[in-house]
């Protein structure tokens, strides 16, 4: 029997006679407790260069694979395996200097080598992070001893060290990662079930402070309801973010259980192809966005939780600048759009939604409500892996649903071959001076106008700020409340006796 199976048994029948003890009974916490966490989110692979979708960032970021930097829960970047580094005078050039004592899972130490190899997989022809271009402007890099890497760019880029915190630094020895890793982080892969669960184990070696638990199973449902339904039965201890707030009432008020809204970065999106006509003519998108009541829609999924936004950057971000008056909802206003633009009665298009939820319901809304301006949408529901072919390789798409996890990710809309295909020079300018930036203050004004801007375009139809919702049973506690980038550290959760 795997472990897995022996730890999931072993619950079930602990449970089915134990009652649960809220944390206002407990004294202590148990250093070597297993942290059972419940996600949607099941990895497609292991590795975050190969297209394993969020479900990778939120098992694995922090926890097994470290990067130079890190991007806390509280959305600063912090030192990680780097001790220090320096910036030359013309913005040109760093130099990164490791920490002592770091090595991998493996047993090898970390070297320059190992960064300059983690590296060069993002950057690499067929890497599919989503951050590969914004690492375009690395030129060499180089490693004069092994504590030591020096890049070299071909322009400034402000961000390197925020940019550097998508890139895990894996073992040069390491090939294949797809399904086994070598990180230097605080868990090891233990086990993975696919379809069902992930297990982490505390790693003794590890350089830094130990996590607070032995072990962490990261177990995948596919659906919200049973997801819920794990931790109202004490399968599991956390859920990483409540899907539905239907659920909430289950936990609300109830002292078993701990509900907690952080900060979200997660964008529920309409994307045109922009490529394409209609979409490729602007009065038809801002048309769509005045045909949408967003208000009633982020109520109708989510009730009083979720923030309407008007572009692709939320309150969390420097740039940020209220745009939801722009393209605001006005169903007349969107039918005169529509005929200014050569479509008095309206036209046809395919939407193709993720088979899971909200995209469904989203898409049902969006259906009913372009109804009423003459516009005509067949929705084509399809998995996660066809989405992931479909639309984002081979940008064969007319518009599509999409939930849009990362942080600081306006610097899509500056490249016009991601699969949405915006391309409006001056934005394309503006997001790439804005790297290129003296300050920080610098960085915020081009960005904020580059923010604007799109806006303005209705590049898509941005359609709410999702909520961040964790619930956990109320013994357990030190986990990360916004789940930037869909990241979820485990080091710090604790579990009450």
């Amino acid at each position: 029997m795997s472990l897995i199976s022996r730890r999931i048994l072993l619950t079930a029948s602990l449970l089915a006679s134990v009652a649960f003890a809220p944390a206002a009974f407990a004294q202590d916490f148990d250093p070597n407790a297993t942290i059972r966490i419940g996600s949607l989110y099941e990895p497609q692979n292991l590795d975050n260069t190969a297209g394993a979708g969020q479900g990778i960032n939120e098992a694995f970021n922090g926890n097994v694979y470290e990067a130079l930097f890190q991007l806390t829960d509280a959305g600063s970047v912090e030192p990680a395996l780097v001790a220090d580094y320096t910036v030359s005078e013309d913005g040109l050039t760093y130099t990164f200097t490791l920490k002592d004592g770091v090595t991998f899972h493996s047993g090898d130490p970390l070297t320059a080598a190992d960064v300059k190899y983690s590296i060069e997989r993002v950057t690499a022809e067929t890497s599919k992070s989503s951050r590969k271009r914004s690492l375009s402007t690395i030129t060499g890099i180089e490693t004069p001893d092994d504590k030591t890497v020096v890049i070299t760019l071909s322009a400034r880029s402000i961000s390197l060290p925020y940019n550097l915190s998508y890139v895990w630094i894996v073992n040069d020895a390491a090939t294949d990662i797809t399904a086994t890793e070598d990180g230097t982080g605080p868990y090891t892969l233990e086990e993975w079930r696919r379809g069902s669960a992930l297990a982490l184990a505390r790693f003794d070696g590890y350089w830094g402070t130990a996590p607070s638990n032995g072990e962490v199973i990261y177990t995948y449902f596919t659906d919200a309801t049973a997801l819920n339904n794990a931790l109202l039965t004490n399968a599991v201890d956390v859920i990483t973010s409540v899907q539905s707030p239907d659920s909430l009432a289950q936990f609300a008020g109830n002292p078993s259980f701990t509900v907690t809204e952080g900060a979200s970065t997660t964008k529920e999106l309409l994307a045109y192809n922009d490529r394409v006509a209609p979409f490729d003519n602007v009065q038809v998108r801002k048309a769509l966005a005045r045909a949408v009541d967003k208000a009633r829609l982020l109520n109708s999924i989510w009730g009083d939780y979720g923030t309407l936004i008007g572009s692709f950057v939320p309150p969390t971000d420097p740039w940020y600048v209220d745009l939801t008056g722009v393209d605001a909802y006005d169903p007349d206003s969107a039918k005169a759009f529509l005929a200014e633009a050569g479509y008095p009665d309206g036209f046809t298009f395919t939407l193709d939604t993720p088979d899971y939820d909200p995209h469904p319901l989203v898409a049902q809304f969006l259906q009913t409500e372009l109804a009423k301006v003459g516009v005509t949408v067949n929705i084509n529901i399809i998995t996660a892996n066809e989405w992931y072919t479909k639309i984002y390789q081979e940008h064969n798409f007319e518009a599509t649903l999409q939930e849009h996890v990362n942080h600081r990710d306006i610097v899509f809309y500056g490249n016009p071959d991601f699969y949405w295909g915006y391309n409006n020079p001056e934005v394309v300018k503006l997001i790439a001076d804005s790297e290129a930036a003296g300050s920080i203050d610098e960085q915020t004004e081009k960005l904020t106008e580059a923010n604007k801007i799109i806006a303005e375009d209705a590049a898509s139809n941005w359609l709410y700020l999702y909520p961040q919702i964790v619930v956990s049973a109320a013994n357990v506690s030190g986990y990360p409340v916004n789940g930037l980038n869909s990241q979820f550290f485990a080091y710090e959760i604790k579990k009450a006796n």
